[in-house]
């Protein structure tokens, strides 16, 4: 089994040698990791012990976790933070195909009414499911699994979304940082973040004033009488909240475009990353988001209501993740994000939202009008004229 995954990581193009292969097999026998109280194995131990023992530079760390996803296909199932589900349940064998009047007739559940049956669900099944309408599988209409389909569903164990329709993912996603060096289309960009900058004359007299140097002279009978003035300073401070992961992987390069501009633009910028809705904490690595977090309570005390607060993001996602106590898809969030967004924007008077989903799609999403409405209606695409009016927004 491990020689095949070694054989995957290689052609992931991951410089893998067998030095290391070998030092992770000694790792096994030495019983680094081993079964837990249940005689179960987790692949999250597996995962760590490999990744230490294989990979020798942070830069190779997404490329191992595809290759990892990849070739295992087990998740860990959070309902129940001590089983797994067993890897046999989620294989692909096929992938549902529905014709949209057979979608209209599957009946969706309301949160509640879901957490509990998923709970029920893993205490009774105890085979492989496909293509049916209640268990815990792959291929049919159930509202646990992958491969099917459901109108609000939890996904588990499907690489990523298709419908957009989870209301929660049973998956650790690994994301990547945003590429604050990536150029490509910024010039257009960097101008409409433009609009935002406010220069100030502060300091000691560094600059050269050409004007009042010349009519300085020239009152001056032509004696040369030089004028300085102190060095201008970019004044605007930003604090930027960027989405990462799911949905958003669809933008990457746009936001790495505007992220780029926006670094080169203003002195004064403040970054961190949420996943889909703003919670209790936010990051700024995206590898150790769960080990380095930062209160959201923290950043509201740290900076100064003259911060300008920029949120980035699709704002596509299940309701149940803005409105909802525990609606997070990734944690048990004990208070809705709707109060996260409250508060910040409370905090910072002077706030937007930068949607880079295309405009005609908004009034389909309802998380999107949700969004809208406790912004303010104060969201603007990721386009050259959006950024212009919000900047211009933020500067009044």
């Amino acid at each position: 089994m491990l020689i095949d995954f070694f054989y995957t990581l290689r052609s992931a193009k991951l410089p893998v040698s067998v030095k290391e292969y070998l030092t992770l097999l000694e790792a096994i026998k030495e019983g680094v990791v081993g079964p837990e109280s249940d005689g179960a194995y987790s692949i999250d131990d597996f995962y760590y012990l490999s990744r230490t023992a294989l990979v020798k530079d942070e830069k190779h760390y997404d490329k191992f976790d595809r290759a990892f996803a990849a070739y295992f296909k087990g998740v860990e199932l959070l309902a129940d933070f001590t089983k797994d589900v067993p890897l046999e349940w989620l294989r692909k064998n096929l992938e549902l195909e529905l014709s949209p009047e057979e979608k209209a007739k599957i009946e969706k559940m309301g949160w509640d009414e879901l957490m509990e049956t998923l709970k029920k669900r893993f205490e009774e099944q105890k085979e492989r499911h496909e293509g049916g309408s209640k268990m815990i599988g792959t291929g049919g209409t159930s509202p646990f699994g992958a491969y099917g389909f459901n109108p609000q569903g939890i996904r588990i164990g499907q690489d990523k979304g298709r419908n957009k329709s989870a209301v929660k993912v049973w998956d650790q996603r690994a994301y990547k940082d945003y590429d604050d060096t990536q150029e490509l289309g910024t010039r257009n960009i960097k101008v409409a973040l433009r609009r935002l900058r406010k220069f100030a004359r502060e300091g000691s007299a560094e600059e050269l004033d050409l004007d009042d140097t010349i009519r300085s002279t020239a009152a001056n009978a032509g004696w040369l009488d030089i004028k300085m003035v102190p060095e201008r300073h970019n004044n605007v401070k930003v604090l930027l909240l960027m989405d990462v992961g799911g949905t958003m992987d669809e933008h990457i390069h746009r936001v790495e475009e505007m992220f780029s501009a926006a670094k080169a633009e203003f002195k004064h910028l403040e970054f961190y990353y949420f996943h889909n809705c703003v919670y209790d904490f936010m990051w700024k690595n995206n590898r150790r988001r769960f080990s380095e977090k930062f209160p959201t309570w923290d950043i509201i005390r740290k900076y100064n209501k003259d911060y300008k607060l920029v949120f980035v993001g699709d704002a596509t996602m299940s309701p149940y993740e803005i409105l909802q106590p525990g609606g997070s898809v990734e944690y048990n969030n004990e208070e809705a994000g709707a109060e996260w967004l409250q508060r910040l924007t409370n905090a910072f008077p002077k706030f937007a939202w930068i949607n880079p989903e295309p405009q005609g799609v908004w009034q389909y999403r309802q998380s999107i009008s949700v969004i809208q409405q406790l912004m303010n209606q104060r969201m603007y695409p990721l386009t050259i004229k959006g950024l212009e009016e919000a900047m211009r927004l933020l500067s009044k």
